[in-house]
């Protein structure tokens, strides 16, 4: 009886290991078909005719923001993520027209079809929505940024202010010192309660990169994971 047993756990063990190992090469082959599919040139033909002032390379930095957001969905494994920027968002609606070559790429990238959803910045410039929070949290673990005390901000977040879109949404580091207008990145991290005192502009503390004059910009268990 005793031999049985021991013969159903290796087997048992022997199946779990080759269904992770036909898992991990699904998965990078997922990958390397979001790094290397060709985007038509219409794509970007399209964002030139919205956003007239890019220039051929910052077209390349959307096309690249445009697959790094295809990496951040198959991350999310089915979760819902915010799209935070209107460039990259611009350029994603219009591969969607291009019907029978997007569905093919997102059963290649994610087996299942990836529907579009309108770019959503937070819905202040210091609360965020759980999909922005999930957009966030899963750029700064690909692009290996801290989420909560971040040196620079990912991608999909600088995107809009680096390319000076002008309808783009703009998040800063330093929710003391920059721009009111500029959403603060520093918070998707933090619910509204537990960040509320760290990081209140009129407490005094240092808010730049994210933290309180004691280093964090969050407090208690109201905080993403760092990466």
């Amino acid at each position: 009886m005793e031999a049985f047993i021991l013969i159903g756990a290796v087997l048992i063990t022997v199946l779990l290991i080759i269904a992770y190992k036909i898992k991990s090469r699904q998965l990078l082959r997922r990958k390397s078909h979001i790094i290397n599919f060709a985007i038509p040139s219409k794509v970007l033909q399209t964002v030139k005719s919205r956003y007239p002032h890019l220039t051929d390379s910052q077209l390349n930095t959307v096309e690249s923001g445009l697959r790094e957001w295809f990496h951040i969905n198959l991350m999310a494994k089915g979760r819902a993520v915010s799209m935070p920027s209107q460039v990259i968002d611009v350029a994603w609606h219009e591969l969607i027209l291009f019907t029978k070559f997007y569905e093919e790429f997102c059963q290649k990238a994610f087996g299942r079809f990836l529907h579009h959803h309108p770019a959503e910045a937070m819905s202040s410039t210091h609360a965020a929505q759980q999909g922005i929070k999930t957009a966030w949290q899963l750029a700064c673990e690909k692009e290996q940024i801290s989420s909560i005390k971040p040196a620079r901000l990912p991608l999909i977040f600088a995107i809009d202010a680096l390319l000076e879109i002008e309808d783009g949404f703009k998040y800063a580091l330093n929710c003391r010192t920059d721009s009111k207008d500029n959403y603060c990145a520093t918070h998707i991290s933090c619910s509204s309660v537990s960040c509320g005192s760290a990081t209140n502009s009129n407490s005094g503390g240092d808010t730049s990169a994210g933290g309180d004059s004691g280093g964090g910009g969050c407090s208690g268990g109201g905080c993403g994971g760092g990466s």
